[in-house]
């Protein structure tokens, strides 16, 4: 009976080894991301996930509005917001 627990100890190691490695800093970084999103304000300089750069004009519930030109705002959804690189 004790010979299962024994060949199970490999597989409870590799379980624990692809939790510290690679689930747990993923599950950190999403938590960070979702934060940052949700702390977005006026003035913020960010870069979309597309790339855009630009400056938040104003922030909704959902969505905020970046001031890409003098002329230009576009909306996007926060989850687009890939991070902020400078406030105001």
């Amino acid at each position: 009976m004790g010979g299962g627990v024994v060949q199970l100890l490999p597989f409870v190691a590799m379980f624990a080894v692809m939790w510290f490695l690679l689930i747990r800093p993923a599950q950190k970084k999403q938590k960070a991301t979702r934060q940052m999103q949700s702390d977005l304000k006026r003035g913020d300089k960010v870069i979309t996930i597309g790339g855009i750069h630009g400056t938040i004009d104003a922030v909704d519930d959902s969505s905020v509005f970046l001031k890409v030109s003098e002329s230009t705002t576009l909306q996007f959804d926060r989850q687009a917001v890939g991070r902020v690189t400078e406030s105001i």
